[in-house]
Order: structure tokens, then C-alpha cells, then sequence
């Protein structure tokens, strides 16, 4: 059987896009008039509080914000908005679909000094899945005029799993231009903010253009683990904002610290400028045992040695070998 010559050259053309390496991530300054920016983070780890507080300053500057919350959790805007919770876009459309009713943007979009900001929600405990919730919130988001609106900065608060195909959603199809990854001196949350990195560089392999801008370091105790995972995946510190007593009690009462003239006001002025400023960058992942290494044997176990189970492991009792039923057919 003969193969055409224009598949021959298919395949040959195939196999040459295959070999050829992605091409950088943009290294200059983001010309778009709006940056969109994805924020990745362990659960926990302090994103929305980073997020609430940077918005705020970058509002106090003259810039024109927009926060919008996509983890389940919805509480991304709840320190902005000092503890109160505002209707998710998941349920106000849910509810307005059974009234046969449209959902306005008042009905989603809250304001504060400045900043306008949204949550998307997600589905009951155990009655769906949040990512698929994250889609079909931002296809409200694009009926509602998304893509027309007129803000310097998007910023959206997405959960660091991004195994999941809605929290990959603005890496997958280029809805960012950048992603912000927070972690802390632990290896859970520098785990997960390496998966963002190896998340990027998957699709930046695929033709994507998302990179990643630098790592905000929080409830920085100083031992060292975060700088040096940024070093090592070629990514900057943004900021590092201590493990402070006054900030983990004012963050537990709602309250604003990144307010021009405050005590922590320069520290998240300065993180204002950098987050606009920092290109995206083509991150290095780091491997398993890398990543491990950056702590030290003590804290990771490093040094157990994996012993193979026996079947009278499992049994727990002797057991007989017994002959297997499968039949096996001699070679002809």
C-alpha cells in the first residue's frame, strides 16, 4: 500500500512542529490597555487578602480596578467589603433564570473606593463541580459585556488546582496575559505554585502566551524556602509580606491595611508598581525531588526509606501461593 505524497508531507510537517521549541514569553512591558491578571494560590495561603488589599491600593493610586472572585469559597471580596458576603454570579443567575429575568451588572457588581468587584461562585457542597462552575460564570460574564469594559487592571482570584479545567481556564485559552502565584516558606503551598508554573509551561508548549509574572511571598517567617523556589523557577519576588501579628489580627477583622499613608501602606504601594509592571516570564518547574529540596531532611522526611509490602502484609496472616486462572496461550 502506497501513502500519498501530500500525507507524507503532512506527517513530515507535523513532526517539524512537534520538534520546534514554543518561542519566549514577552519579555517587554504589556501594551494592552487592559491587564488581566490571574492569581494562583494554595487555599489558605492568603490570595484574598493579597488581592483585597492590592486592589485597594491600586485604586488609591488613580487606577480603575476590577476584583473578581473565582473560588468557590466565594470570599475572595469579603475582607474589601468588611466581612460582608455579595450575591455570587452563580446564584443571583440562578435565581433570575427562574423568574425569567436578565441579570444586570448591579446585580453581581459591587463598589468600594474604587474598586468593583464580583464573586462567581460555585455549587453546593457536594452537588457539582467548581470548575465548571468558574465557565459558567465567566459566560455570564461575557453576556453581560465583559470584554467591553473599560478598567486599567482585572484581577481574578483562582484556587492553585489547576488539575482542574476550570481553574486553568484563563492559562488554557490566554484570558490573562499573566499570572501572580502567592506562597509561603511551606511545601504545600510552594507545591501548588509550582504546579502553575509546570501549568503555564504545558500550554505555553501548546502556543499559549499566559507567563508568569513573580511570586508574592506571605506570612513570610524569613527562613528562605520561597526565595529560593522563585530562584530556582526563574520567576521574581513581588513582595514579601511578613508573618506580623498586627496583620494577621487586623486581616482577621476585615480591615484594609494597604492605605496610602498606613503602616503597610508602602509595602503594598510597592507591590501596586511591581504587579503592573513585571512582565510575564517562561517559568522553570521545578521536579519533585528539587522542589523537596529546597527544605531541609527534617522537614520533609527525606530520609524514610520505602519498604515494599508483601502479599502477608496485606492478608494479614501466611498465605498460600495459589496456581493463577489465567490461560496462557504458547506461542504458535
Amino acid at each position: 500500500m502506497t501513502v500519498a505524497p501530500a500525507l507524507v508531507q503532512l506527517q513530515s510537517n507535523l513532526r517539524a512542529e512537534a520538534r520546534a521549541e514554543p518561542a519566549p514569553a514577552p519579555s517587554g512591558p504589556v501594551t494592552k490597555e487592559t491587564q488581566i491578571i490571574a492569581i494562583y494560590g494554595k487555599g489558605g495561603i492568603g490570595k484574598s487578602f493579597t488581592l483585597a488589599n492590592l486592589s485597594y491600593m491600586m485604586a488609591q493610586q488613580g487606577k480603575k480596578v476590577l476584583l473578581i472572585g473565582c473560588d468557590p469559597k466565594s470570599d475572595t471580596t469579603s475582607l474589601l467589603f468588611g466581612g460582608r458576603a455579595c450575591p455570587t454570579i452563580i446564584e443571583v443567575s440562578s435565581r433570575k433564570k427562574l423568574a425569567g429575568e436578565a441579570v444586570a451588572i448591579g446585580d453581581v457588581c459591587f463598589k468600594r473606593d474604587g474598586v468593583y468587584a464580583m464573586e462567581l461562585g460555585g455549587p453546593e457542597v457536594g452537588r457539582g463541580c467548581g470548575g465548571r462552575g468558574i465557565i459558567h460564570g465567566f459566560e455570564t460574564l461575557e453576556k453581560l459585556g465583559f470584554h467591553d469594559w473599560g478598567f486599567d487592571y482585572v484581577l481574578l482570584d483562582f484556587l492553585g488546582d489547576v488539575v482542574c479545567g476550570g481553574f486553568g481556564l484563563p492559562i488554557a485559552r490566554d484570558m490573562c496575559q499573566k499570572v501572580i502565584v502567592v506562597g509561603s516558606n511551606d511545601l504545600q503551598s510552594l507545591y501548588v505554585a509550582n504546579n502553575v508554573c509546570s501549568a503555564v509551561e504545558y500550554f505555553r508548549r501548546l502556543g499559549g502566551n499566559v507567563g508568569v509574572a513573580g511570586l508574592v511571598i506571605n506570612k513570610d517567617d524569613g527562613t528562605g524556602e520561597a526565595q529560593r523556589f522563585a530562584e530556582a523557577a526563574g520567576i521574581p519576588v513581588l513582595a514579601a509580606i511578613p508573618a506580623h501579628d498586627d496583620i494577621r489580627r487586623k486581616s482577621a477583622n476585615y480591615e484594609i491595611i494597604g492605605r496610602p499613608g498606613g503602616q503597610w501602606g508602602g509595602l503594598f504601594g510597592e507591590l501596586a508598581t511591581a504587579v503592573g509592571d513585571a512582565p510575564p516570564r517562561r517559568p522553570t518547574p521545578l521536579s519533585q525531588d528539587a522542589l523537596l529540596g529546597l527544605f531541609s531532611a527534617h522537614a520533609t522526611g527525606r530520609d524514610v526509606v520505602l519498604e515494599p509490602a508483601t502479599l502477608q502484609d496485606m492478608c494479614g496472616r501466611e498465605s498460600l501461593a495459589r496456581p493463577s486462572l489465567e490461560v496462557v496461550y504458547d506461542a504458535a
